[in-house]
């Protein structure tokens, strides 16, 4: 497992951006699928985007694609995820996952930070 510190969440205003870091720890970062998640308040967490260890595959929910970019810099151990044209229905706790294997459930969780978006 590797251990996950998010970054970079905020209060903006819908229409906004905001850039959210991942910083893992402990175990060969590049080796790992990594991937982005949400809980909005009363709601179940939720699939946001995720990019393969190897960087040629991303994928992303519908809510956000166009929006939502993920991204990687394994050099730096390093996952990003890029949030333009924010929404007030995008508001909510974002957290970082990871697994080394692509076809498991993801078993590196981080704590979170705030996303609030306003109208």
């Amino acid at each position: 497992q590797v251990q996950l510190v998010e970054s970079g969440g905020g209060l903006v205003q819908a229409g906004g951006s905001l850039r959210l870091s991942c910083a893992a720890s402990g175990r060969t970062f590049s080796g790992y699928d990594m991937g982005w998640f949400r809980r909005a308040p009363g709601k179940e967490r939720e699939f946001v985007a995720a990019i393969s260890s190897n960087r040629g595959y991303t994928s992303y929910a519908g809510s956000v694609k166009g929006r939502f970019t993920i991204s990687r810099d394994n050099a730096k151990n390093t996952v990003y995820l890029q949030m333009n044209s924010l929404k007030p229905e995008d508001t909510a706790v974002y957290y970082c996952a990871a697994r080394r294997d692509p076809v498991a459930q993801y078993d590196s969780w981080g704590q979170g930070t705030q996303v609030t978006v306003s109208s």
